[in-house]
């Protein structure tokens, strides 16, 4: 296992549309690991392949609270099958767009089909931050960021001040 590095936004990897995946061997497993270790050391409940520069269809998350026993998910090619008419808002933040937090509401009910790591086709119901939490990393799946949901003057502002920031890092003062 290994730390990768998150991309984060302006890259445009993260609005690359992810490749389903044919195969479960020792590369997707690996990297299955890879992005676990990633998520957790940098404190999120989400991860796309993606947004480690790997275009497949491979999503983990554990929306778990830091008290309670580790629920991992491993979602391989997830498809939303049915949503809800109802909708929860949740204040959204994304390990690609650091320091940012946007509520975004979507519907409070889905149905998943998705291949677990060990191959097997599984389905579910969520609802509440877990649903949120797939929808939101399915999303990266197919190119998309929690800041298309505003408006074009405020995802200008947020990608600015993200580059902003990182090329203020890169000074040393001696």
């Amino acid at each position: 296992m290994s730390l990768r590095p998150i991309i984060t936004v302006p890259n445009e990897i993260l609005r690359k549309i992810s490749e389903p995946v044919q195969k479960i061997g020792i590369n997707e497993k690996k990297l299955i690991k890879d992005l676990f270790e990633t998520m957790y050391n940098a404190k999120g409940i989400g991860l796309a392949s993606i947004q480690i520069g790997i275009p497949k269809q491979i999503v983990v998350l554990d929306v778990s609270k830091e008290n309670e026993k580790k629920k991992p998910y491993c979602l391989i090619n997830p498809r939303i099958k049915k949503f809800s008419k109802d909708t929860s808002k949740y204040e959204e933040g994304c390990l690609s767009i650091p320091d940012t937090f946007i509520e975004i509401e979507r519907p409070k009910e889905i149905y998943l089909e998705y291949i677990d790591e060990n191959g097997k086709k599984k389905e579910i119901k969520c609802d509440g931050l877990l649903s949120t939490c797939i929808q939101h990393e399915i999303q990266h799946c197919e190119g998309k960021l929690i800041i298309d949901f505003l408006s074009k003057l405020k995802k200008d502002f947020i990608i600015k001040k993200i580059i902003k920031k990182k090329s203020s890092s890169d000074k040393i003062i001696v």
